[in-house]
């Protein structure tokens, strides 16, 4: 890993469900190379992580990620989280505000579940737990993660995500199912959130709306909404080099206003 430079700033991404922190490997590379100390954390249940008996809570895993940072002796970050990465991140605004410096929500609506939705939920968990209906599950519902142009003209991609989607423990995408579901509305969190942010949509995202995302944005005191064209829901892995320059953007922003202070 390159050696920090002066003015640089501690990066953490957060992955998606059911992906792993390999999602975010060119962005990592890159921000490294810029002389950034990036973490790619898998969450509890996911890559070498264990589950744990805790039970399912977004709060748990935003106290894992300050135990990490602790434990590394780094106090202030910017915090990245894509889809499940993005609840965690407002989980962690929400009890540790003043260590976050940057944001960077992709994919992400700060709104609750509804009580439908979070029904939809905890039967894709039960599910997820079947041994006989996990596999047609897994491929029937992880392509949509991806935008159509993705699904059309980048097939490899799409077998790398289901790939990656089949790779994880039905425990852990059951336990983060359910902890989702259970995650409360983070609007109030974003409007308190004086930092530099950045909401990323994608323009093909079937899971979270435009206006979601405008909401999202919206919300924050310094927010600016971007969405990135011909990407779906994982526009770390459909657009790895527009969303390294958004979060090299984002970064330097973030350090130009701590030299201003």
């Amino acid at each position: 890993m390159t050696d920090a430079r002066p003015g640089s700033l501690p990066v953490v991404l957060l992955h998606a469900l059911p992906l792993g922190s390999a999602m975010w490997r060119v962005q990592a590379e890159a921000l490294r190379a810029q002389g950034h100390t990036v973490l790619t954390p898998d969450q509890r249940g996911f890559g070498a992580t264990p589950l744990g008996t805790e039970p399912p809570s977004l709060d748990t895993v935003a106290d894992d990620l300050a135990a990490l940072l602790d434990e590394r002796g780094i106090q202030d970050v910017a915090l990245a989280g894509c889809s499940m990465g993005g609840y965690v991140a407002m989980a962690f605004l929400r009890r540790y505000p003043g260590r976050v410096r940057a944001l960077a929500l992709f994919a992400t609506r700060a709104a609750a579940d509804t009580l439908e939705a979070a029904a939809e939920r905890r039967k894709f968990a039960d599910l997820m737990l079947d041994d006989t209906l996990r596999h047609q599950l897994v491929s029937r519902t992880t392509p949509s993660l991806l935008g159509a142009g993705t699904r059309a003209n980048r097939p490899e991609l799409v077998d790398e995500v289901v790939a990656m989607a089949a790779a994880a423990a039905p425990e852990a995408v059951a336990w983060a199912q359910r902890a989702i579901a259970a995650r409360p509305d983070s609007l109030a969190v974003l409007r308190a959130t004086d930092v530099p942010a950045v909401v990323v949509t994608g323009a093909e995202d079937e899971l979270v709306t435009v206006q979601e995302a405008a909401s999202t944005a919206d919300a924050l005191q310094r927010g600016r909404l971007v969405t990135v064209p011909g990407a779906g829901h994982l526009q770390p892995l459909e657009a790895p080099d527009q969303v390294t320059d958004l979060l090299t953007a984002l970064l330097d922003d973030a350090i130009t206003a701590d030299w201003n202070r």
